[in-house]
């Protein structure tokens, strides 16, 4: 399960790869609340992020994005050891 702790995403986000979509996301309901009907996905990636303490790591991160609405709900999952 991501930690939803503040961070800034730093550069590009590398390795993308989509983990559910539609009915498969446990969340869907409250995205459709929060920002509207799309085709939600929820996705996965890497990118170098900056922490609330101020630490740079390169990273694991997951989100929600839909076609329209745009990419939200950003969570941190785990730091990752290289950028292969």
């Amino acid at each position: 399960m991501p930690l939803y702790i503040k961070f800034e995403i730093l550069g590009p986000i590398t390795k993308r790869r989509t983990i559910a979509v539609g009915t498969r996301i446990r969340e869907l309901q409250r995205l459709v609340d929060a920002y509207g009907r799309g085709r939600w996905r929820k996705m996965s990636g890497e990118a170098m992020i900056r922490l609330s303490d101020g630490e740079i790591v390169y990273a694991e991160i997951h989100w929600y994005e839909a076609h329209g609405i745009g990419m939200k709900d950003f969570g941190f999952k785990r730091r990752v050891d290289s950028q292969d």
